[in-house]
Order: C-alpha cells, then structure tokens, then sequence
C-alpha cells in the first residue's frame, strides 16, 4: 500500500525524473519537496514537475548572532537534510521570513500577535526573505531570495477582520500575498513567489545546475 504520509504533487508528469523507486505499483518520483505548504506544492506543479511532498521537522528558531539571511538559508538546508526520503534523488527545502527593521517576523501565535504585526507592517516597508536549499547527489546547494514590499495603511479593523478569515495563521509576517493578503500591499520589488514561499528563479536556477531542467523540458537522465 501506498504511504499514506507522502503526498504526490497534483502534475502530470512533464518532466520525467522518474526513478526505478515504487510504493505498491506506484511509481514514486525523483524529486521531494521538504514542506507541508500548499502554496510551494502548487508552484512547483506549476513548473510541471512531478514530486512528493511532507514536511520536515525543525526547530525554527533564530540562533544567536544570526542575520535573517543566514536562518533562512540554515532552515532550508535543515529542511532538506531533515527530509527522510528513500525514494528522492533531490530534495527541495525552504524558509520564509518577513523582515522588519531587522527583526524577522514569523508565524503568529495568536491573534493579538498578528495584529500588532500587521500595524507595525502598515503605511511601512519590508523585506522578505526566502532561502532555497536543492539536497542532491553531490551534496545541498543554496539560493536566496530578497523582495522589497510596501504596505499601504491598514486600520486595526482591517488587521481583526484579516485575522478572522483563518489566512494569517501560518504564514510569516501573518499575511499571504497570494490571498487577501495582497490588498495590503501597495508595491513589491522582487520576486512575488520568493513572498509566496517558493522563488521560482531560483527554484529553476538550482534544478538547472543539478540537471533538471524546467523549461526545455527534460533532465539529465534524458541524454
């Protein structure tokens, strides 16, 4: 029987970095996505690649010392080493983090939290950071993306009615751009799917340098 734990993308395959691996009579593809978070499933399927997914677990705290680029790029690495894959011959970790005077912003444990978020965030500028992590035969390589977003003014109202939609509850900085999230943000200069959790530029450029090529449509193992 299939592992009910390990959740195949929702693709068809595009790509083909099938390997021999089977659960059952299911073939299991080359490619694990170290994260429980559908919307870096979804960018992934977007890029038409066949993969399963589970989330890693890791302590997410911030060390020390540590710039909010250096726990962004150790969590994705973390992520990607933590992934216990037999099937996978890459495997793909990621860390977001919102970035607020240099202080990184994560989940909200509650709604008095999310909202003291969002009011500092309001009228102001932050940064997001996500770092990339490919786990692969010849060891991980890593990628880091940086965006500048404005936020246009929000009334504590706004921040409450945002927190009682459920949107806000696991995602860093307590908003997602992709849902209503998106009509707090005034400007952003980067990567919109760096915000949303996966950068598809660097995503690309590591499967690229490991083979795997997404937009001319094969891989390596294709000669």
């Amino acid at each position: 029987m299939p592992n009910s734990s390990i959740v195949r993308g929702h693709c068809r395959l595009a790509i083909p970095i099938i390997g021999p691996d089977v659960v059952g009579e299911i073939p299991l593809p080359m490619l694990h996505l170290a994260s429980s978070s559908p919307r870096r499933e979804e960018i992934l399927t977007a890029l038409g690649l066949e993969f399963t997914a589970r989330g890693a677990e890791v302590d997410e705290h911030r060390l020390g010392n540590e710039s909010p680029e250096q726990m962004v790029l150790r969590l994705a690495i973390a992520k990607a080493v933590a992934a216990d894959v037999d099937h996978a011959r890459f495997v793909i970790g990621s860390d977001t983090a919102v970035v607020l005077d240099g202080e990184a912003l994560g989940k909200p444990r509650d709604r008095d939290q999310a909202v003291e978020m969002l009011l500092r965030l309001s009228g102001r500028g932050h940064q997001v950071l996500t770092g990339v992590a490919l786990r692969g035969p010849d060891g991980v390589q890593t990628a880091l993306s940086c965006t500048d977003v404005v936020f246009r003014k929000i009334s504590r109202d706004e921040a409450l009615a945002y927190w009682r939609s459920g949107e806000p509850r696991d995602k860093a900085g307590a908003y997602g751009i992709q849902g209503r999230g998106g009509a707090f943000v005034e400007s952003i200069a980067g990567s919109y799917s760096g915000v949303v959790g996966l950068p598809i530029f660097e995503t690309a450029k590591l499967l690229k340098q490991a083979g795997i090529d997404i937009v001319l449509g094969r891989s390596s193992d294709d000669g």
